[in-house]
């Protein structure tokens, strides 16, 4: 593939990843936080994950507090950016000026944390930047991959994507990808780093983490993809490569144009059937994350992974049937696969994982 995870500076040494100081409240100037505030910080991004996150807070749950809250801070970062780059309300240049503001404002936070400069008022906002501050200092995330995942929130603001027009008869306008590798690299910024940025919570040694994470991430986003297939195509944005379509007899006007209850076409199945082998292909990759992170965090990735996958499987399952219906993995199984995931939990404490 072409994209690459280099090691990033300022990061912490791999044996040292997932691994919280003795107090979340003491910064690296060393000023102090109340604990309380911490507290009410990192419930305040338990909430919106609680509230927002569905398939990834039923494997929140399987993580250590710490770690937990960790994960909830990045989730409620994160969900911020995508609700400023989603705001309909707004036009697209307007929306890549909050945001880029609301990331110029978590910089100058960031900084104000670390000389612990910061007064004793916060607006919710503030409270997600506070979590956000105190988990990057505790699990070692480096600045710059925070700054890739707002980026990858922002990619359908900034032009990434190939605009053509498909009907010279005043026809819709799409946003479509030429190629696989660059639909990777769009799933590399949107999915990737926040498994990049996960793994430095959970807690990692060997370096092959690394890439195997950046895998995973494809894998959930390919997922997505097939998923939510008619409902892009109803928003102008096409994810399956035009290279792909080409080869297969599929052509962008004919997905653009899929009513709600379509039957998919015997060529639209084999499309969506190559992006599902490819989706696979990427979970074996999260297979080979799972030993390789700390035992304590293996069954929330479990759980995810699990999740993910059952999803994926049903899609396959429905010969594609991604138009006629979207295709979702029941909330009695999700919550069959998180006990299994506690079980695995439990047997970790007493030994026995």
């Amino acid at each position: 593939m072409s994209t690459r995870v280099e090691k990033r500076e300022g990061a912490v040494a791999p044996r040292e990843m997932g691994q919280p100081a003795e107090r979340s409240t003491m910064t690296s100037a060393g000023g102090r936080w109340p604990e309380t505030k911490i507290a009410a910080a990192y419930r305040a991004c338990e909430e919106i994950a609680r509230r927002e996150a569905r398939n990834f807070y039923y494997a929140f749950r399987a993580l250590p507090k710490a770690k937990r809250n960790a994960i909830c801070a990045v989730y409620a970062f994160m969900r911020h950016a995508d609700d400023l780059s989603d705001d309909e309300t707004i036009s697209h240049t307007e929306r890549r000026a909050a945001l880029d503001g609301w990331l110029a404002e978590w910089h100058r936070f960031d900084e104000a944390f670390e000389r612990a400069a910061l007064g004793d008022r916060f607006s919710s906002g503030d409270l997600v930047f506070l979590a956000l501050a105190d988990a990057r200092r505790r699990f070692g995330i480096p600045s710059d991959l925070l700054d890739e995942l707002v980026e990858g929130t922002a990619m359908d603001l900034r032009g990434s994507m190939q605009r053509a027009v498909i009907s010279a008869s005043a026809g819709p306008v799409l946003d479509l990808y030429p190629t696989f590798d660059e639909l990777y690299r769009y799933c590399y910024l949107v999915a990737s780093v926040v498994g990049l940025v996960c793994i430095r919570i959970f807690g990692y040694e060997d370096l092959r983490a690394e890439k195997l994470a950046e895998e995973t991430g494809i894998a959930f986003q390919l997922t997505n993809i097939l998923r939510d297939v008619r409902e892009d195509a109803e928003r102008g944005r096409i994810y399956l490569p035009v290279e792909d379509m080409e080869r297969l007899g599929v052509t962008p006007d004919e997905l653009a144009r899929v009513a709600v209850g379509h039957r998919a076409t015997a060529g639209q199945r084999e499309l969506l059937a190559l992006e599902a082998r490819r989706a696979e292909h990427y979970y074996e990759s999260a297979q080979a994350l799972l030993p390789l992170i700390s035992p304590d965090s293996r069954p929330a990735l479990w759980v995810l992974v699990t999740i993910y996958h059952e999803l994926l499987q049903r899609i396959v399952r429905s010969r594609f049937e991604v138009f006629a219906a979207k295709v979702r993995v029941p909330t009695w199984k999700k919550f069959w696969i998180l006990g299994r995931g506690l079980l695995r939990v439990f047997a970790y404490r007493l030994g026995l994982g």
